[in-house]
């Protein structure tokens, strides 16, 4: 009778432990085999993905907290890994916890997506207090996780003393007119603070207030993503003061708000002076015919913007006219998004003859107008010429 021969992965070969891992996923390895035993450790210390995982994607794997408490707990050690994504998982309060000891003494990880979990108020307020001992992450997703504005608060704080985090992103987080004062006082002592997203949230008019104010003392925010936040005019208006003197932003997003023509007419002013703003963002604001003379009239003057969004507005022959004539001189604009306007075959005209002299200009957002085939085929001979990339 034979006897039965019971292998062990802690007696096999190096080389035959390396083989079973190429069948593991990353997150197998270090829930599986990190931390069973030192003979394992140091196998996987010189397995090759191991060695080499730099980013962890572990969005939609239905990770609730105890799973967090494992995976910080083999990561103590790894010396690779700069990037994870827990995105989309049940992630609440205890997990918030768990990952806050991880940060206080992790000195590798720089980016850190946690959105769309469970953390709620309460959990970021362990995730702002990392950050207070945290040196070296840089960037920090906590969208959709109704955070509200005492979450907004705990993350302002903190802000006033760390001096790594570059990026904040906050979309989708019930946060209103408080929340955004509060991260605006964060900002007004911090120089390295250079993104902020808070799209999708309800500061309205008075944290728009708020915001633009800190914009005007603030030497290093770059980028501000503030779309569908229920601003109207008055909240545009103090946006287009603020860009009058700040002389550091480059990334301006106002799309999915309510701004009338003295708004526009207030950015276009400031357009014409401000010599940083490089990507605007101004869709779904029922931009009429009027405004867009006045943009356009910036246009022929700014020398910085490249990249301006007008989509989902209502522009037609006329409005393409004036953004045509501006297009002749504009020697700087490389991204124009034009999509879901009313631009018909008198407007593609104008567009074509201005084309022909822009040197510049190398995408052009036409999908979802008025435009026959005929109309098409025109505009794609001339960009075929001016080497212009055209979306119908």
């Amino acid at each position: 009778m034979s006897k039965k021969v019971i292998t062990s992965l802690l007696t096999l070969p190096v080389e035959l432990v390396y083989r079973i891992l190429d069948n593991f996923d990353e997150l197998s390895i270090l829930l599986s085999i990190r931390n069973v035993c030192t003979r394992l450790n140091a196998i996987t210390d010189t397995y090759h993905r191991y060695q080499a995982m730099s980013a962890l994607d572990l969005k939609f794997r239905k990770i609730h907290d105890q799973t967090i408490k494992c995976l910080v707990t083999v990561l103590h050690t790894n010396k690779t890994l700069t990037t994870l994504d827990l995105a989309q998982n049940y992630i609440s309060i205890e997990g918030a916890q768990y990952i806050m000891n991880f940060l206080k003494i992790n000195t590798i990880l720089t980016i850190l997506h946690l959105n769309w979990n469970k953390i709620g108020t309460e959990g970021v307020q362990y995730l702002a207090n990392a950050l207070y001992n945290n040196t070296t992450l840089k960037v920090l997703d906590l969208g959709g996780n109704c955070i509200g504005d005492e979450g907004a608060r705990c993350l302002a704080n903190a802000l006033k003393n760390n001096t790594t985090l570059t990026t904040l992103i906050l979309c989708e987080n019930r946060i209103t007119a408080e929340g955004a004062h509060h991260l605006a006082n964060g900002l007004h002592d911090n120089t390295t603070f250079t993104m902020l997203h808070l799209n999708c949230n309800s500061i309205g008019n008075e944290g728009a207030r708020y915001l633009a104010n800190a914009l005007k003392n603030n030497i290093s925010l770059t980028t501000l993503i503030i779309s569908r936040n229920q601003i109207g005019p008055e909240g545009t208006r103090y946006f287009a003061n603020a860009l009058r003197n700040n002389t550091m932003l480059k990334i301006l997003d106002l799309a999915h708000n309510r701004i009338d023509n003295e708004s526009i007419q207030l950015i276009a002013n400031a357009l014409q002076n401000n010599t940083m703003l490089k990507i605007l963002d101004l869709a779904h604001n029922r931009i009429d015919n009027e405004s867009i003379q006045l943009i356009a009239n910036a246009l022929q003057n700014n020398t910085t913007l490249t990249t301006l969004n007008l989509g989902w507005n209502q522009i037609d022959t006329e409005g393409t006219s004036s953004l045509a004539n501006a297009l002749e001189t504009n020697n700087t604009l490389t991204t124009l998004d034009l999509n879901h306007n009313k631009i018909g075959a008198k407007g593609t005209q104008y567009l074509a003859k201005a084309l022909a002299c822009n040197t510049t200009l190398t995408n052009l957002n036409l999908t979802n107008n008025q435009i026959t085939i005929e109309d098409v085929q025109y505009l794609r001979n001339i960009s075929k010429d001016a080497l212009i990339r055209v979306q119908f």
